[in-house]
């Protein structure tokens, strides 16, 4: 039976309440942001396993860069010519990586119990917790901001008709922030932590029309 996440998240929280992970279940008071992004071997959860995690932190209107999680796996079996021209990272390059297991227990701790941003952020949530789940009985509890939906409802007033182009590097242009190290995790997450903050606290972008 499949649980939906929201009834699903409620029950972690039961469960977890008084265990060792009982503070990633506490309601965040902060002003802190995490902007999170994993590369995989396929868009595919089910078929994808992680190669590489990136996250920094944002605080209040400052993005800080030195706090910032960049980790390179252990090259999966899975890792082929295909995913390879997607995110540029050969099996050399993932040699001296770390295990999942470790790379797990330092995106928690890393994480905690804030806010977490992400361009389909749901699709990074959903691997995390593929892995997360079997090891821990839970999945990732935070609650979730997708950086397209934040874009779409600043300009969709002055949208004519139409839909809107949400894709990444449009959303870049349109907010005149530069795309940093493109399909590697710390780069994708670094330049969604700057285009959220350019949401928030700049001018709204010019719609398509």
């Amino acid at each position: 039976m499949i649980i939906p996440r929201t009834f699903q998240k409620i029950k972690d929280r039961y469960q977890h309440k008084t265990g060792p992970y009982a503070h990633l279940f506490q309601p965040y008071d902060g002003d802190e942001v995490v902007s999170l992004d994993c590369e995989t071997t396929s868009l595919d959860v089910s078929k994808g396993e992680i190669i590489s995690i990136g996250a920094v932190k944002i605080k209040g209107r400052r993005v800080l860069t030195s706090d910032r999680l960049d980790l390179k796996l252990e090259p999966p079996e899975s890792l082929d010519g295909e995913s390879i021209k997607i995110h540029k990272l050969r099996g050399t390059d993932l040699v001296g990586g770390i295990a999942l297991e470790e790379a797990l227990e330092r995106v928690l701790d890393f994480v905690g119990n804030r806010p977490v941003l992400g361009y389909y952020v749901n699709y990074d949530i959903r691997m995390l917790d593929k892995y997360l789940r079997p090891k821990y009985g839970f999945g990732l509890p935070n609650k979730s901001i997708e950086l397209s939906h934040v874009y779409h409802d600043i300009i969709k007033w002055k949208s004519v008709g139409g839909n809107i182009d949400l894709r990444f590097d449009t959303i870049s242009r349109k907010l005149d922030v530069p795309m940093m190290e493109r399909h590697t995790a710390i780069g994708d997450a670094l330049t969604v932590a700057l285009m959220f903050l350019r949401l928030k606290y700049g001018e709204p972008p010019e719609a398509d029309c």
